[in-house]
């Protein structure tokens, strides 16, 4: 749900790009920040990101992944933060409505993941059913 592509460009870096409408595309890179692993099974996973693109609202980033063995599976948690452009207004959009539609794609996205694993339901699938399930759940809001 986040990017259209993101391709290994050499060296732990890779670029990304997201397609946000009317044929426009925005692209950055990043790269990998380091990863670490604990006796106990847990492992840490760091990145940076950027974008040079004035179309996108974030300029640079950074985040992590990390993954911990609990009892029947792994717990799986993820952070990113980013500073905007454009000012007041790219503040004032980023607050209202890009972070909380950010924040919704990973989760979103990494379900899709999960999904995949451990039912074998691909992400394509899942996007295939999410659009019949959110006509519903709008025609009928719960009560």
């Amino acid at each position: 749900m986040r990017f259209t592509s993101i391709e290994p460009v050499g060296d732990g870096r890779f670029r990304y790009a997201t397609r946000i409408g009317l044929g426009v595309e925005v692209a950055g890179e990043g790269e990998s920040a380091g990863e670490r692993r604990a006796d106990d099974g847990s492992a840490t996973s760091a990145l940076r990101f950027w974008s040079n693109d004035p179309r996108a609202l974030i300029r640079e980033g950074s985040g992590y992944w990390r993954y911990v063995p609990v009892e029947g599976g792994v717990r799986f948690i993820t952070h990113y933060d980013y500073e905007t452009r454009w000012g007041a207004a790219g503040g004032a959009l980023d607050r209202a409505a890009f972070r909380p539609l950010l924040g919704w794609a990973t989760a979103w996205s990494f379900d899709r993941l999960r999904l995949w694993v451990e039912d074998g339901t691909s992400p394509e699938e899942s996007l295939r059913r999410l659009l019949p399930r959110a006509g519903r759940c709008l025609r009928s809001p719960p009560r």
